[in-house]
């Protein structure tokens, strides 16, 4: 009996079950929907929800990563669900952005996975650096308008000093040499601005450091100009370089002598570096003293003085006993003294070959004298120079008295011919060009005459006439290569 009890409470169990299974089928088909119809779409509530899943998922906007900062606040704000059966809950809202970006092709979306990195970077403070003053508020920010002015007040400052220095020297040399010049010659100081020669009494100015003073009115010369180079102490560069390369003042005198007052030679004395430089630049030192510079030990000169000339006995009749006196005693100012009946300058340097024409030439006498001091030049070192202004006036009275005997006479003729057949030599080829270009363009200038001619008869007489000339040319040049071949035989 009791296993009998044990069925039955199953059974009514499963009775109580049947009406209740049986209206909620009642339910669903009271439309009248017959089994077979549910049997075919009893699939058909579960195709709805797919489709309307696939739309919702077309149409939400893509998932927004939310920053850290408000992660905190969405989780305090969601609302709490009952976990069925079977899961573990939800994950954090990072976990879930992580799956998310998970689907994605890291390859084609870079930097999504640097985007938490870069949110906790957000999160550091701000370094502020302190700026700095702004720069005009210093004098440093005008050192380059200070050096300007410093070195544009330091140019004006030395013109200034400089000018007035040089201007100073100048006077001091007139003041000491004015009463020598005026006894010597009867005009001092002419400027050439007026028609007749006035004596100033004073130096013409050239420029800041050259001042020139022309004398005349003198027996056996026509005039003497004496130049004195200063150094430029007004140029502040120049003034610079001197600091490492010292130079020295410089008096040059040129007298140029009549015709009659000199003799054919060619003298120079002065130290050995001038007259190794004035060989090579002058023309006429060049041509008539080929030699090497000589010694002048014979004469008692020191070592450090040196004799070009063109002949020894012109040597013998300048160094006289006076001559060598000034000379000796007054060797470290002394740069050079040259004398010369064939005076032409320098060297005529043209890019299209030598002149055609021998260069006129003067009788002269050139000194150059080194002011004392080697830069550092005072007034009273112009004093010094007084003797040696009274050598040139000594050198003007020697040189006029000086005569050649027949023998140097000869020599110095035979020299002379010997330069110009040596430039004739040289210049014969440019000569010949010349001359053939005057002859094409006078055959131009005939030939152009005759096609400007408008009457055909007297055009035709004009061309006869003109081949008439060049045959004529052509039997004369014949005649002259036949004599030449009889004298040769």
């Amino acid at each position: 009996m009791r296993s009998a009890y044990l069925l039955l409470v199953p059974a009514l169990l499963l009775l109580l079950a049947l009406p209740a299974s049986k209206g909620r089928y009642n339910d669903d088909f009271d439309d009248g929907e017959d089994l077979a119809e549910f049997d075919d779409n009893d699939f058909a509530e579960f195709e709805d929800v797919n489709e309307d899943l696939t739309a919702e998922a077309e149409t939400a906007p893509p998932p927004r990563v939310s920053s850290p900062s408000s992660q905190p606040e969405e989780d305090e704000d969601e609302a709490t669900v009952e976990l069925e059966d079977g899961q573990d809950g939800f994950e954090d809202s990072e976990t879930q952005d992580q799956d998310i970006y998970s689907k994605y092709d890291q390859e084609e979306f870079e930097g999504i996975g640097d985007m938490e990195k870069t949110g906790h970077s957000m999160k550091d403070p701000l370094i502020i650096h302190t700026v700095p003053a702004h720069l005009q508020n210093s004098w440093e920010s005008y050192y380059m308008e200070i050096l300007m002015v410093t070195g544009l007040l330091s140019y004006i400052m030395n013109y200034i000093i400089g000018k007035n220095k040089n201007s100073r020297l100048a006077q001091a040399w007139f003041n000491s040499h004015r009463e020598l010049l005026e006894s010597n010659f009867a005009l001092v100081g002419d400027d050439g601005t007026s028609k007749e020669p006035v004596s100033t009494g004073k130096l013409n100015q050239e420029n800041e450091h050259i001042y020139n003073l022309w004398c005349s009115g003198r027996v056996c010369c026509e005039g003497m100009l004496i130049q004195l180079k200063f150094l430029k102490r007004q140029d502040l560069l120049n003034t610079v370089t001197r600091m490492m390369r010292p130079a020295c003042d410089q008096v040059q005198i040129k007298v140029t002598l009549n015709d009659e007052d000199m003799d054919t030679f060619v003298f120079a004395v002065g130290s050995k570096k001038a007259m190794a430089r004035l060989q090579k630049e002058m023309q006429d030192l060049s041509e008539f003293c080929s030699d090497k510079p000589k010694s002048g030990a014979k004469y008692g000169l020191p070592d450090s003085m040196a004799i070009l000339s063109e002949m020894g006995e012109v040597t013998d009749g300048v160094m006289d006993n006076k001559m060598v006196h000034y000379i000796t005693n007054h060797a470290d100012k002394i740069e050079s003294i040259h004398f010369s009946d064939q005076f032409s300058g320098p060297k005529v340097m043209q890019e299209e070959g030598q002149p055609l024409k021998l260069p006129e030439t003067k009788k002269t006498l050139l000194f150059t004298f080194n002011v004392p001091g080697y830069g550092n030049t005072s007034p009273k070192d112009m004093d010094s120079l007084l003797p040696l202004m009274n050598m040139v006036i000594y050198s003007i009275d020697k040189v006029k008295k000086l005569r050649l005997n027949r023998e140097g006479k000869q020599k110095a003729d035979r020299n002379r011919a010997r330069v110009e057949e040596n430039f004739l030599k040289q210049t014969h080829a440019q000569r010949q060009e010349a001359a053939q270009t005057r002859r094409e363009e006078k055959k131009r200038a005939e030939k152009e005459r005759i096609m400007n001619e408008e009457d055909p008869e007297r055009q035709r007489r004009l061309e006869e006439a003109a081949q008439r000339r060049e045959q004529k040319k052509i039997e004369k040049k014949q005649m002259k290569m036949k004599q030449i071949k009889v004298k040769a035989m």
